[in-house]
């Protein structure tokens, strides 16, 4: 028997009312009355109640306390457009495994009709602050079960792979990225389940951030005990031991790699060299290698470093509900490889510079291969370096880490760009020039002064070429040049962000950007 509870999609939804945006992608590209008071005039952009994905009476309830205390029009009308976006926008589809009373639920980026396990799981992460255990299907609670059940089957039968096709309850087609026919990868996949299979070390982390979200808010150790979770937590083990492994063996031949990826492409970004293994990675670093960056696109050298960052803290995190639902020992491996692998972040992960602004310092590198090359840069996507304290590596006092922020903070850090409109850290991913709003959130979120946190509000606020909702990266010289109108998670971030000031500094909210 197939048990859903159905919910229309977005675009169902639209289509049904009359009253409803037809494309929200085409609508966010507009301005929509009503407009703020404020200089800026920024639209309105949420979609009428009867055409939200997902309505939650705790989010409505903090868009009204904050209505009171924000007091700039225009910084309001951004957190009320922007942080209930996902819930608004993307909740594409919810309902039952079948067969069963698994709660499923598969939640869109925006603009690109698939399920990124890391963005899923951060798009949730922007409704912590009202997360409460719940065991009603209309719950934000009940969206973080789904999400975390759909990303264990995803990952058990593909995992490898980081971005993927609705579930077949949900009686949604397959959509294709248009790049899929070329792929050459190994372990093999379907595009029918299947949506893109770049392997992402923080794709995996992301499922433990979720999971340790959940049960940090809800102490829910009942359900990680139900169904697949801790299947899904030894596979992410298995995979992740298996991707240590270096490019030769002991006696100088050529290990075979567990995961390959070739693709036909005029972007060097978007495939893999040496017939899609990458650049040698050296043996016994302690280091869990990732193919591609958190912007999908191909890391020049393996040991990634924020990835391994994000993976160390959430298994330690995740180990106590290990711990809860009874599996101590598992508990412990989880423990002890958190350990083993910020040890090798120590060993591999930090460099000396030297330069006429900082002189010599210590910092952390961006991508390592255990040979000694380096990459010293970083990119808006997060895990990043910006973001270690974000999610918990480091304190942000941290001597290496601030150190690392002066430099991931300047012109001689090759990804930041400034300009009249924005400045900030961007991507290879959108190219030189391009401003992502993601690593100005991110900013904020990693200062506790107050001038930084003032002064990067206002960049924000008067970038969004009027429209009310950010972007994935603007033109630092150009605001109306920018990619991604339909973006959900910076939106979220941003909203995240806010509500973080208004608990550890909220007389920043009560000023003016007038």
């Amino acid at each position: 028997m197939l048990v859903l509870s159905l919910v229309l999609s977005a675009a169902a939804a639209w289509a049904a009312n009359t009253s409803c945006p037809t494309d929200y992608t085409s609508y966010v590209s507009q301005p929509h009355g009503p407009f703020s008071s404020g200089r800026y005039h920024l639209s309105s952009m949420r979609p009428p109640p009867e055409c939200r994905t997902f309505v939650s009476p705790e989010v409505e309830q903090t868009i009204a306390r904050m209505k009171r205390t924000i007091a700039d029009p225009d910084l309001f009308r951004l957190f009320e457009n922007s942080w209930p976006n996902t819930l608004d926008t993307t909740i594409k589809w919810r309902g039952h495994a079948e067969g069963s009373d698994e709660e499923l639920c598969f939640v869109i980026t925006g603009d690109i009709d698939a399920m990124w396990l890391r963005d899923s799981a951060n798009q949730l992460q922007s409704y912590l602050p009202v997360l409460r255990r719940n065991s009603s299907s209309n719950s934000i609670a009940s969206l973080y079960r789904g999400v975390i059940n759909l990303q264990s089957r995803y990952i058990l039968e593909n995992p490898f792979c980081q971005a993927f096709q609705p579930p077949k309850e949900s009686g949604l087609p397959p959509v294709q990225n248009g790049a899929s026919h070329d792929d050459t990868v190994f372990p093999p996949y379907s595009n029918q389940t299947v949506f893109e299979c770049k392997y992402e070390l923080d794709s995996l982390a992301a499922f433990l951030e979720v999971s340790s979200d959940y049960y940090s808010a809800t102490k829910d150790a009942a359900f990680f005990g139900k169904y697949q979770w801790l299947d899904t937590v030894r596979a992410i083990l298995n995979e992740t031991r298996a991707m240590q492994i270096g490019t030769y063996s002991s006696n100088g031949s050529v290990n075979t790699s567990p995961y390959t990826f070739s693709r036909t492409t005029s972007s060097s970004e978007d495939t893999l060299d040496n017939n899609g293994i990458g650049n040698p990675f050296k043996t016994g670093t302690g280091l869990v290698r990732s193919a591609f960056r958190p912007s999908d696109d191909a890391a020049i050298y393996q040991g990634f470093i924020p990835a391994n960052m994000m993976f160390a803290t959430y298994l330690q995190s995740t180990s106590a509900i290990a711990a809860a639902v009874g599996q101590p020992g598992l508990a412990a491996e989880m423990q002890s490889f958190a350990a083993e692998i910020r040890q090798a972040i120590s060993k591999y992960g930090i460099t000396s510079i030297s330069n006429s602004i900082f002189g010599q310092d210590n910092i952390y590198a961006y991508e390592v291969d255990g040979y000694g090359s380096r990459n010293i840069m970083d990119d808006a996507n997060i895990p990043s370096l910006l973001s270690a304290p974000f999610f918990g590596y480091v304190d942000k006092n941290d001597p290496v880490y601030q150190a690392t922020r002066k430099v991931l903070l300047s012109e001689d850090q090759p990804y930041y760009m400034a300009g009249p409109v924005i400045s900030g850290i961007g991507s290879p991913h959108t190219g030189p020039g391009y401003v992502w709003p993601m690593s100005v959130i991110m900013r904020i979120f990693t200062t506790d002064d107050d001038e930084e946190i003032t002064s990067n509000l206002k960049l924000l606020l008067s970038s969004t070429n009027g429209l009310g909702l950010l972007h994935e990266s603007i033109n630092a010289y150009n605001q109306s040049d920018y990619t991604r109108p339909w973006f959900a998670w910076v939106n979220g971030l941003f909203g995240q962000m806010i509500l973080d000031l208004d608990s550890r500094k909220p007389y920043i909210l009560k000023q003016s950007f007038q």
